[in-house]
């Protein structure tokens, strides 16, 4: 999915990714920091922590965001089977007042008090590092005050992977995205 939205940022700032540069995908994700900081390449496409490390290190600049810069793109959504959400809407109502919760926590609280609570999770990840990225991710507006997949963001989803020559059929909003459980988490959530 990253290298799919790089390719869609690239050619709606008229760069066309097979011609105009040189995109080197035989880097293992996980390793492209390093492959970076040992001399591969010009320019690297990360995510946190590997960004700031990069920055922290004096090995790279961040110089956009691939978040910012696309739009609202789905990249994390919950999916179940029709029959599943039929049978048990209570606890998918459960699952999503908790994961809005969360989102209400973020929206009303200092990326230092969010960073200290999530730092257990990150061991690896000393806090002013992890307070770094949430204050970045603050500055982009990267995190949505509610849980509700729009038809808009949907859309540009399947734009990108349209784009990218991985989806052969558009599916209809309204027969694969369900908002309900979403839109009834939002209307009880600390705005």
């Amino acid at each position: 999915m990253p290298e799919m939205v790089f390719e869609f940022i690239l050619k709606k700032n008229n760069i066309d990714p097979k011609g105009d540069l040189n995109i080197d995908q035989s880097i293992d994700f996980g390793s492209t920091a390093a492959a970076f900081s040992g001399g591969q390449g010009d320019f690297t496409v990360e995510f946190e922590p590997h960004a700031t490390s990069l920055e922290s290190k004096g090995d790279g600049y961040v110089v956009a965001s691939l978040g910012e810069d696309s739009g609202y793109v789905p990249y994390t959504a919950f999916s179940a089977k029709k029959s599943y959400i039929e049978a048990n809407p209570d606890t998918i109502q459960s699952f999503t007042n908790a994961l809005q919760k969360g989102m209400d926590y973020v929206a009303s609280h200092s990326p230092e008090e969010i960073a200290k609570v999530i730092q257990p999770q990150f061991e690896e990840t000393d806090l002013e590092t992890l307070t770094t990225i949430i204050t970045r991710y603050y500055e982009q507006d990267t995190w949505k005050s509610n849980l509700i997949f729009e038809e808009d963001s949907f859309t540009l989803l399947q734009n990108i992977l349209e784009e990218a020559g991985e989806l052969p059929e558009r599916v209809p909003y309204d027969e694969l995205v369900t908002t309900q459980f979403a839109s009834k988490a939002a209307e009880g959530s600390v705005k």
